[in-house]
């Protein structure tokens, strides 16, 4: 059996603010139907990573490459690869979705001809073709999320990275919007930032866990159990940063 390359493979990411190293050599990769868990306390480089990683920042040492093409040296080549939910979605509120949604796929330089196309396919994965006329700002936080997910896979891309994709939603939309994600993964590399291990532990097949700018595990999922045998996945990530703060 063929081994299939990665959809998004990064080297040796490192990232200096003045004199504090917040990444350090940092390798990763994400292969086609899996979803990857970013897991770390708050100022750990979770953010700085995912910036990186979609181009926003540009790392001080390092290269990413997605679907083999370098992220630094063609960007625009790279990029139509990736599709991107911020933690904060970046929604027109005075757009109705399809109105949006249209617009985001010509900014991901989809075909005029796949332009109609690309968005029904958008709206009907993420649940919104009932709401497609109706304006984003006077939509629930949850549909809004939705919409925001929706924008980052209107050109469907081979990686999607989502940050913290649930936060500020109520139990029954963060259900919703996990089942969104579990769907997603089956068909794209996803990469997730979350706060809540039980969330990682539900979506993802592997974890990566930063502490300090420096990965303390990389792995599957079940692999963080078996290091920490007999713990709860809480104790375990606290085992484990706790480590790297001793290192």
């Amino acid at each position: 059996m063929v081994e299939m390359p990665p959809s998004l493979r990064a080297r040796n990411l490192s990232r200096r603010h003045g004199q504090r190293m917040v990444l350090e050599a940092l390798d990763l990769e994400l292969y086609p139907g899996e979803i990857l868990g970013l897991l770390g306390p708050n100022g750990a480089g979770k953010s700085t990573t995912m910036r990186i990683l979609t181009g926003n920042l540009a790392p001080d040492s390092g290269k990413v490459e997605i679907c083999g093409v370098d992220l630094c040296e063609e960007p625009v080549a790279a990029k139509m690869h990736l599709g991107y939910l911020p933690e904060i979605p970046p929604l027109y509120r005075e757009l109705a979705v399809s109105e949006f949604l249209h617009f985001a796929a010509r900014l991901h330089r989809v075909p005029e001809s796949g332009v109609g196309a690309a968005v029904t396919e958008a709206l009907r994965r993420c649940d919104l073709t009932k709401v497609a006329q109706r304006l984003i700002g006077n939509l629930s936080k949850g549909y809004q999320q939705r919409v925001g997910i929706a924008q980052a896979i209107v050109h469907s891309p081979a990686v999607i990275v989502l940050d913290e994709p649930t936060a500020g939603l109520d139990p029954l939309q963060i259900r919703e919007i996990r089942a969104l994600i579990a769907e997603l993964g089956r068909s794209h590399g996803v990469i997730m930032s979350t706060h809540f291990l039980p969330e990682a532990e539900a979506l993802c097949n592997r974890a990566l866990i930063l502490h300090q700018g420096r990965a303390v595990f990389s792995g599957p999922i079940a692999g963080l159990r078996q290091q920490c045998a007999g713990d709860s996945l809480e104790d375990c990530f606290v085992h484990l940063t706790r480590l790297g703060a001793a290192a």
